[in-house]
């Protein structure tokens, strides 16, 4: 099967990745995975959500937005609707939960690290483009605060990233762009840590069920793809 823009079923679009895309916050990058593009940011809050006051325990959490340009038509931004869009607020959860999924929260203190998702640009895959963006933006702030003497160690237990897999014409195809995802008969986000565990795995079944020898091909398709995402977080680390 051609896809679209030539690539293999196994082969993820081209990844970019610019560090301190925005100079004030404590940790911030642009990840491009094709034409997708998200600016991913995270900032430091001297306070904790109620339930963890006295605790000793910090936080992480996300909120995610898309310009009203990022795609083809002009999307209402969410303030003008008075109301955060419920596909955003399942996003941003999702984005939290995976952030939290490989931090030791306890070693933050009795602060909040809150992670901001912006989209400039949209063509498909835009929640798993901005966990993978937002956990080099986190761990530069990590960084930040290490070298300020605000923490003592890196609460980081593993990297993490997340990847699309979608069924197209009964074909399994890695990192779906707008329009294979629009077509998918299903559609798969995957949530991994570099310890090989999941923290998430979304499937949806558009028009027919799938086996669970499907599930399994799509996992091991989505593992392969991730592994890539960790060695393009690594050299961005690095550079």
């Amino acid at each position: 099967m051609k896809r679209i823009d030539g690539r293999a079923y196994d082969e993820l679009r081209p990844v970019k990745v610019t560090m301190a895309y925005q100079n004030f916050a404590e940790g911030s990058v642009l990840i491009e995975v094709g034409k997708t593009r998200v600016v991913c940011s995270v900032s430091v809050e001297e306070r904790v959500p109620h339930f963890l006051k006295g605790s000793g325990t910090g936080w992480i959490t996300a909120e995610y937005a898309m310009l009203p340009r990022a795609t083809v038509t002009r999307t209402p931004r969410d303030s003008s609707k008075g109301r955060i869009s419920g596909r955003s607020q399942e996003i941003q959860r999702l984005i939290g939960r995976s952030l939290r999924a490989v931090t030791e929260l306890s070693k933050l203190g009795e602060r909040t690290l809150v992670v901001d998702c912006d989209v400039l640009q949209a063509d498909g895959s835009t929640r798993t483009a901005a966990i993978t963006g937002s956990y080099i933006a986190l761990y530069k702030a990590i960084q930040t605060l290490k070298s300020m003497g605000i923490i003592a160690s890196n609460p980081l237990k593993s990297a993490v990233a997340a990847v699309s897999v979608g069924i197209v014409r009964s074909k399994i195809l890695l990192d779906l762009c707008y329009d294979e995802d629009f077509n998918a008969e299903s559609d798969f986000n995957v949530v991994m840590t570099r310890k090989d565990e999941f923290v998430e795995i979304q499937g949806t079944a558009e028009n027919k069920p799938y086996s669970k020898k499907t599930l399994d091909s799509v996992l091991l398709l989505a593992q392969k793809g991730i592994g890539q995402l960790f060695e393009t977080q690594q050299k961005a680390l690095e550079a």
